[in-house]
């Protein structure tokens, strides 16, 4: 373990994909007085020029360069990329610390458990996101009061991880910690399956839209919210839900047989099992406050 790397000082950050996620980071870097620079590495052209011009990152590098000039690398690409440039990322470090952004874990821990750097890279997964992307959707304080999980601490160096806890930390998000198997199932009910439910509602509005437009002059603040997350980038979301498939989708498999049991009330006109459900399901105030 490279044992100098003082996590006090502010240093020198590489963020691949300036998107929502990276965009958001960098804010935040700035702003806490943690970043010396950040140079972006970015394949879009387009979101590498917003970046710059929102003054997001200070230059756009290709990532040798970039990872050579830097002390950290985040990586805030979709996941199924980070299986691809993590490897090649640590194959280029040295001292440097490497984390992510990704909403799933148990693949990539996996793609680098021997690689012989693995004790630079810090895997990670601040919860937080909206259904936009791009440079300019970035927010300022995006991540103040929520929480971020770090999986598989113990592969990872000790100032790697210490580093890491204080970006986090600094950013104000609370800390969790967890294997990585044992995260993908959590986030396969907290955050994955909201999105897929949204997708499908939403396609089927859609549907019934062709034979009625006033159900969107109808459409109250109640629809937006159920819905909203069906504007999320496809790009981002197919690779999640690849990756996480077999949690997903025993998750869909209970979410499918309580829309059943929804359905099995109102075709029996059973409204006093309905009522039950929805008391059940009124419990998850204790879950949200």
């Amino acid at each position: 373990m490279f044992s100098g790397f003082n996590t006090m000082e502010r240093k020198k950050i590489t963020i691949v994909g300036v998107g929502l996620i990276g965009g958001s980071l960098a804010l935040q870097l700035n702003e806490k007085g943690m970043a010396a620079g950040i140079i972006g590495v970015e394949s879009n052209a387009e979101h590498a020029a917003k970046a710059l011009e929102l003054g997001l990152i200070d230059e756009i590098l290709p990532l040798e360069e970039a990872i050579a000039q830097s002390e950290a690398i985040v990586l805030a690409i979709p996941v199924d990329k980070m299986i691809t440039i993590l490897p090649k990322v640590l194959d280029r470090v040295n001292h440097q610390i490497v984390f992510d952004a990704g909403s799933t874990k148990s693949q990539l821990v996996n793609v680098v458990a021997g690689h012989p750097k693995r004790g630079r890279y810090v895997a990670t997964h601040p919860m937080w996101g909206t259904e936009y992307s791009g440079p300019e959707a970035a927010v300022k304080s995006a991540f103040e009061n929520k929480a971020v999980v770090i999986c598989n601490a113990g592969e990872s160096d000790a100032d790697a991880v210490e580093w890491v806890r204080q970006v986090y930390r600094k950013i104000g998000m609370h800390l969790l910690e967890m294997e990585a198997v044992a995260h993908d199932l959590h986030a396969a009910y907290v955050s994955h399956i909201s999105h897929i439910t949204s997708f499908a509602l939403a396609n089927t509005v859609l549907e019934k839209e062709r034979e009625d437009q006033a159900i969107f002059e109808l459409a109250s603040a109640g629809f937006e919210s159920t819905v909203r997350l069906a504007k999320s980038n496809p790009a981002m979301w197919v690779p999640i839900f690849m990756q996480n498939r077999d949690n997903v989708l025993d998750v869909l498999n209970e979410h499918i047989t309580q829309l059943r049991k929804f359905k099995s009330c109102l075709e029996k006109e059973n409204y006093e099992y309905l009522q039950e459900l929805i008391e059940n399901a009124n419990k998850i105030r204790r879950i949200l406050g």
